[in-house]
């Protein structure tokens, strides 16, 4: 028997949408980030993009555990001397939500050239619209 390697012309590509209203940062980041990376097809390379797509709506009605609402911090650097700032998740959420998820997803993703490629496939809107329907996106399967 042969390993099979999926080829980047022969994928299937899904849209999955998931209401993030009263749902866990983290949790919901580790199952976003197992289906864009496509680990949970049975065809899964781990150097191929063979994931799917996933909308994610409601970002501004996310949770965090315990006291992280006040505590957790969010970093930005400009580059330049004394340009580090931060921020509260509290705010973030209030200012940016979408980054707070975005982050989150992030840093679950391998770090090489490929990562890049699997966040485009992640689209985060803070209310419950999203311009997606055409696409027919499913329920984000359990993973």
């Amino acid at each position: 028997m042969r390993t099979y390697m999926a080829k980047p012309g022969e994928i299937a590509r899904d849209w999955y949408v998931v209401d993030a209203a009263g749902l866990t940062l983290g949790r919901l980041a580790t199952r976003i980030a197992i289906v864009l990376r496509g680990k949970h097809k049975p065809q899964f390379t781990p150097h191929v993009d063979a994931g799917d797509f996933v909308v994610v709506v409601n970002a501004d009605k996310i949770e965090l555990s315990g006291e992280k609402l006040d505590t957790k911090k969010y970093y930005r650097y400009s580059g330049f001397p004394g340009g580090l700032k931060t921020t509260v998740a509290r705010t973030l959420r209030a200012s940016n939500p979408d980054r707070m998820l975005r982050e989150a997803v992030k840093g679950m993703l391998p770090k090489n050239r490929l990562s890049s490629q699997l966040l485009t496939k992640l689209k985060v809107y803070a209310g419950n619209e999203h311009p997606h329907a055409a696409q027919k996106p499913a329920a984000l399967p359990e993973v």
